[in-house]
C-alpha cells in the first residue's frame, strides 16, 4: 500500500492541490505533522474540508523507531500531511527513506513552501545561499551566524527559520532572531552584523495577513511582526530590481 506525503502550503486547509485532497479522501488514515510549521487554521477546519479524521502526528511518533506509520502503511492506504512542501524537513526525508527500505511505495504531492514563498519579498530566489534555523536553545549556538557569514562572503541572501514548539506554544519571533544575531556579533567582534544591517523580517508568508517589513536590524526590533510563524532574512548584494523590490516593504 502506498504512504501518500502530501503538502498542504502555507495558508490554510484550502491550500491543498486537487491531487492531493483526492487521494486524501481515498486513504484509510491520515496523519498530520504539526511541529515543524504552522497553518492558519484548525484541525477541526481541515478535518471538515477533507471530510477525514486526522491523527495528529507529533515529532515521538515520526520519528520513533516502532513507527505506527510505516506499519500502518504495511496493508494500509496512509497520507501523511505536512505544511509547506512534504521534504523540505529533515525528519520527512529520515521518514520517506525509512519507508523506502521496508518496500513502502512512497508518493510525493508537493506543494508551495517557505524555500519558494520568499520571492514575495522582491529578493530573487536563485539568490539565496544556504538556508539555516535558530534553536530555542541558543546560547552556545553560533551555527546560524556562520551560515549567515558564509553566504555573505558570496554575495548570497540568507533565510533564517525560526524554531517553534507548538506543544509548549512557543514561536520565535523575528525580534528574537535579531538579538541572536546581534549577540553572538557582540561576543565576535567580525563586524558582519549590527543594528544597521539591512534585514527583511516576515510573518505568515503566503497567507492573506501576511507582514513583510525591510529595514534597518534596529527598526524591526521594534517593530510587532503578530502571530506565527515567522522567518528572517538578512540579503546579501542586491541587484537593482531587488532594490526596487525591497523598497516597496520599507
Amino acid at each position: 500500500m502506498p504512504l501518500y506525503f502530501i503538502g498542504l502550503g502555507l495558508g490554510n486547509e484550502k491550500d491543498i492541490t486537487i491531487n492531493g485532497l483526492e487521494v486524501i479522501k481515498k486513504c484509510d488514515v491520515v496523519y498530520f505533522e504539526n511541529y515543524t510549521s504552522i497553518l492558519n487554521c484548525t484541525m477541526e477546519q481541515l478535518e471538515k474540508f477533507y471530510g477525514k479524521k486526522i491523527v495528529t502526528a507529533r515529532r515521538n511518533i515520526v520519528e520513533a523507531d516502532d513507527n505506527e506509520i510505516i506499519e500502518n502503511a504495511k496493508r494500509r492506504n496512509v497520507a501523511f500531511l505536512i505544511a509547506g512542501d512534504p521534504l523540505a524537513a529533515t525528519t520527512h526525508i529520515d521518514l520517506f527513506l525509512r519507508a523506502k527500505k521496508e518496500g513502502i511505495k512512497c508518493i510525493v504531492i508537493h506543494n508551495s513552501s517557505i524555500i519558494s514563498a520568499v520571492g514575495i519579498t522582491g529578493l530573487q530566489v536563485y539568490k539565496f545561499g544556504k538556508i539555516t534555523s535558530i534553536p530555542f536553545e541558543n546560547e552556545n549556538v553560533e551555527t546560524p551566524y556562520d551560515v549567515m557569514k558564509g553566504n555573505l562572503s558570496l554575495g548570497l541572501h540568507t533565510l533564517f527559520l525560526l524554531d517553534l514548539n507548538l506543544e509548549e506554544e512557543k514561536v520565535m519571533a523575528v525580534n528574537d532572531a535579531i538579538r541572536y544575531l546581534l549577540r553572538v556579533e557582540l561576543k565576535r567582534n567580525e563586524k558582519i552584523f549590527s543594528e544597521k544591517t539591512l534585514c527583511v523580517g516576515c510573518a505568515r508568508i503566503g497567507n492573506e495577513s501576511q507582514i513583510i517589513k525591510a529595514g534597518a536590524a534596529k527598526d524591526l526590533l521594534k517593530f510587532n511582526f503578530g502571530k506565527p510563524a515567522h522567518c528572517l532574512i538578512v540579503p546579501g548584494k542586491l541587484h537593482f530590481m531587488e532594490e526596487e523590490g525591497l523598497k516597496l516593504n520599507l
